[in-house]
């Protein structure tokens, strides 16, 4: 072939190919991008699912927080749409007057006391005088003062050691603490590498094993209540699909966590994800916020009726009891 008529042939497959590049690149200016924040977490892996039951049009890009704090606060500014956090920091945002608003519940569980293999730590009363980490104005903050009231107990009982989620794991193996109350996967790790044992799985308080809420901000549900709908969609898939796929699931971890398939694996069934407001998250979203009142960690209660808002729920999802 000569070198004009090749020349003249890759001339004419550009000229074919631009209209498709040009329809290709449309198509993602028009690609409607869903900011999703969602915590570092097993029971947070819910959202990583969210793509595959995205509405076409639609990209959902997941941003990684490490405390439920920053996840929330990404939610009252705007740098997300909507976000995954837990009880506690929503409750302290609305009482605190920020537009926060759940529309849906993220999971049950997750949550764990744990302790050393080496101390003598075998009840929650043990604790006494440990080195406890324990992450500020967590859910599971709330649910250890709850818990240490229940045995005749109080913070000053313990030494409360501040630390991040992701930091009790290896701070336990490290020797620099005693126990722990964490998160999934921390727990499921210090089991599959056996510095750890459970103490308990602290879900005997009033609020059961309510942890994680998914919220976006009032402007959203005012101004784009479709979005909010197509989001509980994709939620209520998504947590479906999870919890029937375990092995997905524990896939999904590994692949966004960097975690061992063993420590997942040894977590996942300490894990409930959920996507229906029911009168029983209700009852325990109420007890929850009468706990952070009485120790004060909220100085009211923040309005339930705004706080948590239930139309978008589909309409074969069991509606709460009228009041």
């Amino acid at each position: 072939m000569s070198k004009y008529r090749r020349t003249l042939l890759s001339a004419i497959a550009l000229m074919m190919a631009a209209p498709l590049l040009a329809i290709s690149a449309t198509a993602q200016a028009q690609e409607k991008v869903i900011k999703v924040g969602a915590l570092k977490l097993i029971h947070s892996i819910t959202p990583h699912f969210y793509q595959q039951f995205a509405p076409p049009g639609y990209k959902i890009e997941v941003i990684p927080f490490e405390t439920p704090t920053d996840s929330k606060n990404a939610v009252v500014t705007g740098t997300v749409d909507f976000a995954t956090f837990g009880i506690a920091a929503a409750m302290l945002g609305a009482a605190a007057g920020e537009p926060v608003v759940i529309f849906a519940p993220q999971c049950n569980g997750g949550m764990a006391v744990v302790a050393s293999v080496k101390s003598d730590i075998k009840t929650i009363k043990d604790l006494k005088g440990k080195k406890v980490a324990i992450w500020p104005s967590s859910t599971q903050e709330v649910v250890i003062l709850e818990r240490l009231k229940a045995e005749g107990m109080s913070i000053k009982d313990i030494q409360p050691i501040r630390l991040p989620f992701s930091d009790m794991a290896p701070a336990l193996a490290r020797g620099d603490i005693d126990a722990y109350v964490g998160a999934e996967p921390g727990p499921g790790i210090s089991l599959a590498n056996g510095v750890g044992r459970i103490v308990e799985y602290p879900y005997s308080t009033a609020i059961g094993s309510l942890n994680m809420v998914w919220a976006t901000r009032q402007e959203m549900i005012d101004k784009n209540p479709e979005l909010v709908r197509i989001m509980v969609d994709m939620h209520r898939k998504a947590t479906e699909f999870a919890m029937s796929n375990r092995a997905e699931m524990v896939k999904m971890t590994m692949q966004k966590l960097g975690q061992q398939q063993k420590s997942i694996e040894l977590a996942a069934p300490n894990v409930e994800l959920t996507w229906r407001i029911n009168d029983e998250f209700i009852k325990r979203a109420k007890a929850y916020g009468a706990l952070m009142l009485e120790k004060k960690q909220i100085r009211e209660l923040p309005n339930f009726d705004r706080f948590i808002n239930t139309k978008f729920m589909p309409a074969d999802a069991p509606a709460p009891a009228k009041k």
